[in-house]
């Protein structure tokens, strides 16, 4: 069984900064110990159907006397100072081969970093507050990447949760004698963001919405118009999604038993062909501020890692899980073009594969 008192003190110290005692952590451990791991026990037991017509609105071309209506009515929200943005800049440093991603040069001699942060700043006139979420692995290169760039305005930051892995049995996975901690996914982000005393900071300022993307989708970012079209709709939350390709992987928009979610891939039933739904979730999204006020209940997912050669597992809460309780908005943004608002890089391959279309974006966003 999982035991915390085998954890070193150096381990100890970081599961204490980063709220592990908040995490139900010893009930999971508990319960991979008592039924193992199986993935199937994550997919959902209810009816899933593809959206309805009508639940998935398209953006406005720009250009367009509605989308000049839409960017005025997000200018003025932002102007008065109602917008902050979140950028989620944690996990492990691995898919750069052990390199903070965020710190890495994407394209003209900027890095993932610098790129997102300078277009929230143009974007807002440089009014909107920025944080990062970082986690234990990204924050302190993070740190010494912002001092060295000069950006204007304030970058604040905050970490997201900590934990550590285990066997397949429950019992804590060592490495080398030492325990492997990671950081639990971004479904982390409203209690971080509450428990780091930023939200507190950013609400008593008047700030109401929370635009919050990858620091990897440099398609994504503060756009005026969705946040006119957040605020016309008047939910809680805005998801935006794009167009579905061949091998994506990841969030589907589904009504489950008549509900609209964000269904993972991996949560799908056997028997739904994801085919089915045309679009896929970005992980950008406006929130109502609001909304992180208070803990939700997210699921808790078991994942299978490989760490230093041993199977592994982990368990993630993700972000997206708020549209299960918050009444949540359907957004069908551009996915090419000069318009593109998904641009992932997730493997350093793809700044060159995906070369021109980074340039094409950042000619909109310069």
């Amino acid at each position: 069984m999982f035991d915390l008192a085998r954890l070193p003190e150096d381990a100890r110290a970081v599961l204490e900064r980063h709220g592990f005692s908040e995490l139900p952590f010893a009930d999971l451990a508990a319960r991979l110990a008592r039924d193992g791991f199986d993935p199937e026990r994550s997919r959902v037991q209810g009816r899933v159907e593809p959206p309805p017509p009508g639940a998935v609105e398209a953006l406005p071309a720009a250009g367009d006397a509605e989308h000049r209506r839409l960017a005025d009515a997000g200018r003025e929200a932002v102007a008065a100072g109602r917008v902050g943005a979140i950028v989620l800049n944690g996990g492990m440093a691995t898919r750069f081969g052990g390199v903070v991603k965020g710190t890495v040069v994407a394209a003209r001699g900027r890095s993932f970093l610098e790129l997102k942060l300078r277009q929230v700043h143009r974007a807002s006139d440089g009014r909107a507050p920025v944080w990062l979420m970082n986690s234990f692995a990204t924050a302190g290169a993070t740190a010494r990447h912002l001092e060295s760039l000069g950006l204007p305005g304030e970058v604040r930051t905050f970490e997201q949760f900590a934990a550590p892995r285990l066997t397949e049995r429950g019992e804590l996975l060592l490495v080398d004698g030492a325990p492997s901690l990671y950081a639990p996914g971004h479904g982390d982000l409203p209690d971080a963001f509450r428990r780091s005393g930023e939200l507190a900071r950013f609400r008593a300022a008047g700030g109401r919405l929370l635009v919050v993307s990858n620091v990897d989708n440099l398609g994504a970012g503060l756009d005026p118009a969705i946040l006119g079209w957040h605020l016309a709709r008047g939910r809680a939350m805005t998801v935006e999604l794009v167009e579905k390709m061949p091998g994506d992987v990841g969030g589907l928009p589904a009504r489950v038993d008549g509900r609209m979610a964000i269904v993972e891939a991996f949560r799908l039933p056997r028997s739904f062909e994801p085919d089915r739904i045309p679009v896929f979730n970005t992980n950008t999204f406006v929130f109502d501020a609001a909304l992180f006020e208070r803990s939700w209940p997210f699921d808790w997912f078991a994942v299978r890692k490989n760490v230093g050669g041993r199977p592994a597992v982990q368990f993630e809460r993700l972000v997206g899980q708020l549209a299960d309780w918050a009444d949540a908005a359907w957004l069908q943004v551009p996915r090419s073009g000069p318009e593109s608002r998904f641009l992932p890089v997730k493997v350093p391959e793809d700044l060159t594969l995906r070369g021109r279309e980074i340039e094409a974006v950042l000619d909109r966003i310069s």
